[in-house]
């Protein structure tokens, strides 16, 4: 409306143009708001999700044990029998990423296993504990039975045989014979630690004792394994 004289006095309203821009105006403005809102919801959404993917991921282990798990024993100098290495295989869980099984040790049946492999930096760590100790990182060797591409990374359709030792294997004496197997001294391995020392508490008949293994990403992998009443050479631990 315009302006009027009526009564002397003047007055003044407003256009409809006027109107429309206010209008726009405003119209504007809560379009900017509702976009920021649904924009930050959908960002807080993504983050969510990002957040229980990363979780489940987490929790979920990334490798699974599959078949047997093998213990093996022998004698030591002073004519005892003791579990020296234990043996057992590894596959990727459904729809898991793969793992880096680079090992730390090598063997190769010659002189004392296992051998230090020190150009490896092994990001799987496995530990060892049973009623009488704990060791944060054991020796362990890896081998790829059946399909296995030339690398160290546990992928696809390949199983990993993983060999974890506790004490030095002696390969130029037989396994019945005394002194088969020693202590992990710092020398007979190769230099290396880790493993029963002359400290430890060997392993006898019905003890009990666990493994874990500790992948870079996923759930920490736990075994844990009971010796049976008599130890023979080769015992499966199933």
């Amino acid at each position: 409306m315009g302006t009027s004289s009526g009564g002397g006095v003047a007055q003044r309203g407003i256009t409809g143009l006027e109107t429309a821009i206010i209008l726009i105006a405003f119209v504007v403005v809560a379009s900017v708001f509702a976009f920021t809102v649904l924009s930050t919801g959908v960002f807080a959404s993504e983050r969510g999700k990002e957040t229980i993917f990363s979780g489940l991921k987490e929790a979920q282990s990334s490798m699974q044990p599959r078949g047997s798990n093998i213990a093996y024993s022998g004698l030591t100098s002073a004519n005892v029998r003791t579990v020296y290495k234990f043996s057992f295989d590894l596959s990727l869980s459904i729809g898991n990423e793969p793992v880096d099984l680079t090992p730390p040790y090598t063997s190769d049946g010659a002189s004392t296993d296992p051998d230090v492999a020190s150009a490896n930096k092994p990001v799987t760590v496995i530990s060892y504990s049973d009623k009488n100790q704990f060791l944060s990182e054991v020796p362990w060797t890896v081998a790829f039975p059946g399909d296995d591409d030339g690398d160290n990374i546990l992928e696809g359709d390949e199983l990993a045989e993983i060999t974890i030792w506790l004490l030095d294997r002696n390969t130029a004496t037989a396994i019945s014979a005394t002194g088969s197997i020693a202590v992990m001294d710092g020398t007979g391995d190769g230099g290396g630690t880790g493993g029963f020392d002359t400290n430890a508490t060997l392993l006898a008949k019905g003890d009990d004792f666990s493994l874990k293994l500790k992948p870079p990403s996923g759930a920490v992998l736990n075994l844990k394994r009971e010796l049976p009443s008599s130890l023979d050479t080769v015992m499966d631990l199933n």
